[in-house]
């Protein structure tokens, strides 16, 4: 099976979209990682729904990891205000990586190995036409396994 009989449609946004509303869309469409496109609606970024909660917990918490069990839920507003009136662009975590794409010919194998190097869950199917980049779609790692293993 190839990554164009796989590539379903996945939400993204843009670079330049809201960043609480890129979490809202995650959180949303509970969805494993964020899909984030640059200006030409080319992959920009595959980050982990992980790395970008991480991104919200105020930073004393991260560096103090015993007060975070003291806390209480009274210090929620922090969250939200940590990224209120950022671009997703300025949410991402600084080190970001080249998403993890594949070509409509990719196999099974080839993007479970990308997803294994990568550690995302998630990979984005693109087909190039010259320097014209089109996002066909994307993969999961639930879909990919269940190609791998077969349903329950």
């Amino acid at each position: 099976m190839l990554a164009r009989d796989l590539a379903e449609t996945y939400p993204y946004v843009s670079v330049d979209a809201d960043a609480m509303d890129a979490a809202r869309l995650l959180a949303g469409h509970k969805l494993p990682a964020l899909l984030v496109v640059d200006a030409d609606q080319r992959p920009y970024a595959i980050v982990p729904g992980s790395q970008l909660v991480k991104q919200l917990v105020p930073d004393y918490l991260m560096e103090e990891p015993l007060l975070a069990a003291v806390i209480d839920d009274r210090h929620l507003g922090e969250v939200a205000e940590k990224i209120s009136g950022l671009t997703v662009a300025e949410w991402l975590p600084k080190r970001t990586y080249t998403p993890p794409v594949v070509g409509p010919d990719a196999g099974l194998l080839q993007m479970a190995a990308l997803m294994a190097r990568t550690r995302s869950p998630l990979v984005a199917v693109i087909e190039r036409d010259g320097d014209r980049i089109t996002l066909l779609g994307a993969i999961t790692a639930a879909s990919l396994m269940m190609h791998l293993v077969g349903e329950a």
